[in-house]
Formats: C-alpha cells, structure tokens, sequence
C-alpha cells in the first residue's frame, strides 16, 4: 500500500485552515495542521512533507521569516512552498514571496479548483520520488547482498523496473517544465522544476553506472533524493 503525502497547512485563522481542508479532501493525502510559523517548524522535525501551503501575513512569525528558516535547513529546503494573502501590495511583494523560496505565490480570494491542481502536481512528484528512494534501497539491498539469495538476474530486473519508474518521473517532469514555459511562469518557478530535473539526471546517471558492463566495479551509490 503506498502512503499517503503530508501536506502541511500553515494559517493562523482557523476558518482559513478549514478552508483549505475542505478544498484539498479530494486529494485523499494526510492534512497536517499548524497556527502558527513556530508550529510548522516543529512538525518538520519529525514528518516528511509534499508541500507546505504557507499564509504570509501571521502576528509573531509571519510567512516570510518562517519561509526563511524552511530554506535554511537541509532537511526541508527542497520542500515546495505555496505562500497564500490577502494582501496584495504589487510586484515588489510578490517578487519578496519568490525571494523567501516560494514555487508560487497566490492572493486570496483564489480559485479552488486552480489551487487544487498546482498542490496535486507537487504531491504526485513526491509520491514518485518517495516510489524511488523505496526502489532505489532494494537495488542497493539485492546488489550487496551477492549470493545471499540474490541472482544477477532479480537485481537485473530490478533495475529495469526502477529504471522505468523514473523514466515516468522525468516525463512528468518535462511536462511540467514545457507547462511553465507556457503560462510565463515566474523565474522562480521555473528554477524550481529545473532543479528537480537536475536531481532525476543525477539518479538516472547513478542508474547507468549500475548497468551491466559500465566497469564500476560494484554498485554506485545513488544520490540522496528530498
């Protein structure tokens, strides 16, 4: 059974939350509430998150500051963040979201369906990455494990199937690259879906050192994946 993504919602307002909860149901992942930046923080201690929908305008830490510790720790820098306002003060606000490591920037009232979608996407990536990390450590198992029960030929079909698990990853990738090139998306965006398909070439490029007949010697160690 493959496990639900984490999706951490960061509002003071208590209705907006429930807001967000009912928009997001339909999506059938796991909603983790938070009140404040300091409650975020300490939920991305210890869980996984897919994306973090994060409002701006908070009383104490407000989005951008708790944006700022996000991007500082190695465990969740790579964790796409979604800034929810109200407060609309032109380009030079928006452009302070993207700054902070926002991969988008919407004002509220927004459209439901369109916020629904852009969370889907960064949810689907997760599910695959997660997909591959999971692959990834079997290879690494059933390549060392040598003659305890594993043939050439499993760890040959095993790779094959990461192989084409990650060939779907990098189509979606692509895909979503060509869709922000459409809608001229913001720099940031963009930037954003350029470095996950720097780190799925970095994984495919681990995958090939692993086929038979590249002289590695043994198995190469595969790129951590966030």
């Amino acid at each position: 059974m493959v496990q639900k993504a984490k999706i951490l919602l960061v509002d003071d307002r208590p209705e907006n939350l429930l807001a967000l909860e009912a928009i997001l149901s339909a999506l059938d992942q796991t909603l983790v509430r938070a009140s404040s930046g300091e409650e975020a923080l300490k939920a991305l201690l210890t869980d996984d998150f897919a994306v973090i929908l994060l409002d701006v305008q908070m009383p104490g830490m407000d989005g951008f500051e708790t944006a700022a510790h996000i991007k500082r720790r190695e465990r969740t820098r790579d964790i796409p963040i979604i800034f929810l306002t109200a407060i609309n003060h032109g380009p030079h606000h928006t452009f302070r979201g993207y700054a902070a490591g926002a991969v988008d920037y919407i004002s509220k009232p927004f459209d439901p369906w369109v916020l629904r979608a852009k969370v889907s996407v960064f949810v689907e990536l997760y599910m695959k990455n997660c997909q591959l990390r999971e692959q990834a450590a079997l290879l690494r198992l059933q390549l060392e494990g040598g003659g305890q029960g594993g043939t050439v030929k499993e760890s040959a079909g095993l790779l094959a199937e990461l192989s084409a698990r990650l060939a779907a990853v990098e189509e979606q990738a692509e895909a979503l690259s060509k869709q922000l090139d459409d809608d001229s998306a913001d720099a940031a965006a963009v930037a954003t879906a350029a470095h996950l398909e720097r780190k799925l070439t970095g994984l495919r490029r681990a995958l090939d050192a692993l086929e038979p007949g590249t002289g590695s010697g043994g198995p190469s160690p595969l790129p951590p994946q966030n």
